[in-house]
């Protein structure tokens, strides 16, 4: 029960999920809120559910010809040869020092041979 007496609704509210615009449908409303008279633009906002900070940043990437177009990183076409030569750069890395180790052995050798009396 919970604090007012009353049991508590066992029933799981859904998780709001975050609305997605697609790209036709911002150069519509970007359309429409043009046309707009004095005092319009509120009541369109309202009825499709936005705000004008929305409307100002479809705006601005319209007018820059960025609306739609897709975000984030920008996928690397040359990303298999760059990993083959990472990994190919790590392998010669390993080999240098395996050859670093024999040669200072070698050179520790030469010392030793260089100190004994024959």
């Amino acid at each position: 029960m919970s604090e007012n007496g009353r049991k508590a609704n066992p029933e799981v509210q859904p998780k709001a999920e975050r609305r997605r615009f697609s790209a036709d449908y911002k150069r519509r409303i970007v359309a429409e809120a043009e046309q707009c008279e004095h005092g319009e633009l509120g009541s369109l906002l309202r009825r499709e559910g936005l705000t004008y900070a929305q409307i100002g940043k479809w705006r601005t990437a319209h007018a820059e010809g960025t609306l739609g177009k897709q975000r984030g990183p920008v996928a690397n076409p040359n990303r298999a040869e760059m990993r083959r030569l990472e990994a190919e750069n790590a392998r010669l890395k390993r080999e240098l020092a395996r050859a670093e180790l024999i040669i200072e052995a070698q050179k520790k050798l030469a010392r030793l041979l260089e100190e004994e009396p024959s």
